[in-house]
């Protein structure tokens, strides 16, 4: 085995701070890391007013480029892949060592508890899906509007209260005390909450939540997958039941994710999907049925040959992470986020969307809307004239933009035309979302860009074409 491949997977270990108290842990001199190494940096874009130029991936919350870190890792363990619990060969053992040793880093990154269950899924959606899937009968689930799509809809409307968008933080824990007090008084009840919203980027108070969800008997888990690539999380300090995250907002691709905590209502309900690697023992009944007996280990609900590239991947990001120190990150993504927001606020023309106010702690996700300008024309304006990719839309939280918003949308017209008349509402917003391994460069020339594009408008004409805004070629 390379000495690369031996030395990813050494364990590592970190102090973990509770999420929503880095912000204010990290002083304002503290030292800022540079960029991490991404996959992509050097990367060309033909622009349609002509030349090239290095792409501006700004659309972090959708899909974080790979660490260079990571790839090399996976590079150097691909030689190596092998079948996973399948196989005595040397290379089928040593696939199932790492995907396991895999599973120690990831509870390690996380913080877990001793008797918490790490369980890789393929994203953060498939996580609270699973959680769903194993609920006790008859549970309560509590969620607020204002969740990505992954969290909102999983539960089933029968079962489900949906929470009005909170204004403050207390607001939130507030509304969530009320709910859950008027509640039926017995049976399992579960509140799902973000930790750092896909829209806003605002954080949210987390230990506050899993408090009062606690106080009132019921169960939390924790959307990490905006809070995770760009803050410490841990299980313990957070006291939360379950935590969930994606690998490719993580800087780690290959389609794979976690759902980690409690093991009880894991262990107790059917596998998630029935299959090879799930069942202990399976005998044939005399009546030509079956009888099956499952683990009772993570394994329960990870039916199928697993993704160890996904899952090693997860493990390396997690590992380059802790290394690179989130303090650090944290710093100088305050820098940038500072630097989006001073200079879209010297656009009158740009309304920032908030929940919780300019003073809310943040990480790197802002959405906006520019007066007069369809969102998805200026999106496309920014990619074909500028090399700059962000996200235009409902961002997959579609009752939280339109909340912001003012409104329900109406249908959207021509790209080239204006969405609205000056001092109307907008039909949807551009989100402009950065990370670890995002360079001063590319935020520089977002800023100046808006600027430009709202002061002298598109330089290209552009049309609608299957739903889409595209320069016109």
């Amino acid at each position: 085995m390379s000495a690369s491949l031996n030395a990813t997977a050494e364990h590592a270990t970190a102090d973990h701070a509770s999420a929503e108290r880095v912000a204010d842990r990290v002083p304002a001199e503290a030292v800022c890391a540079e960029p991490l190494s991404v996959l992509g940096r050097d990367v060309t874009v033909p622009l349609v007013t002509g030349g090239e130029v290095a792409y501006a991936a700004l659309d972090y919350a959708a899909s974080a480029p790979a660490l260079q870190r990571v790839w090399d890792d996976v590079a150097a363990y691909a030689p190596y892949y092998g079948s996973v619990h399948r196989g005595a060969g040397y290379l089928s053992q040593l696939s199932t060592d790492l995907f396991e040793q895999s599973r120690v880093t990831v509870a390690e990154f996380l913080d877990c508890r001793p008797s918490d269950q790490v369980i890789f899924t393929r994203s953060t959606t498939d996580s609270l899906n699973l959680l769903a899937a194993v609920l006790p009968a008859g549970c309560q689930v509590f969620v607020f509007e204002t969740e990505h799509h992954a969290s909102l809809l999983p539960w089933g409307d029968a079962r489900v209260t949906y929470l009005d968008a909170p204004r403050t933080p207390d607001e939130a824990v507030a509304t969530l005390e009320l709910a859950l007090a008027a509640r039926e008084p017995y049976g399992p009840a579960l509140v799902c909450v973000t930790g750092a919203s896909n829209v806003t980027g605002e954080l949210w108070p987390v230990r506050e939540l899993a408090a009062a969800a606690h106080a009132h008997g019921a169960r939390i888990v924790l959307d990490a997958a905006q809070l995770a690539p760009h803050h410490p999380v841990s299980l313990r300090e957070l006291d939360v039941d379950w935590v969930a995250f994606s690998g490719h907002k993580l800087y780690a691709p290959f389609g794979s994710g976690v759902l980690a905590g409690r093991a009880d209502w894991l262990q107790e309900a059917e596998p998630y999907l029935a299959g090879g690697g799930a069942s202990r023992k399976v005998a044939r009944r005399e009546d030509g049925g079956v009888d099956v007996e499952w683990h009772t280990t993570a394994a329960r609900h990870e039916a199928g040959s697993p993704n160890v590239i996904g899952v090693y991947s997860i493990a390396s990001a997690c590992r380059a992470l802790t290394e690179a120190g989130f303090e650090g990150l944290v710093a100088r993504e305050r820098q940038l986020i500072a630097k989006v927001r001073e200079g879209l606020a010297g656009v009158p023309e740009v309304r920032v969307l908030s929940l919780f106010g300019d003073d809310a702690p943040r990480v790197g996700v802002i959405s906006f809307v520019v007066d007069g300008w369809n969102s998805s024309h200026f999106a496309a304006a920014l990619s074909a004239e500028y090399g700059i990719g962000v996200r235009d839309g409902l961002f997959c939280a579609h009752p939280l933009v339109r909340t912001l918003l003012g409104g329900e949308p109406q249908a959207q017209g021509e790209c080239g035309a204006p969405e609205a008349a000056p001092g109307e509402r907008s039909l949807n917003a551009i989100r402009v979302s950065f990370g670890a391994g995002t360079p001063d460069e590319h935020v520089d020339r977002f800023v100046r860009a808006v600027r430009e594009l709202v002061a002298d408008g598109a330089k290209w004409r552009y049309r609608t074409e299957e739903g889409r805004c595209v320069p016109v070629s």
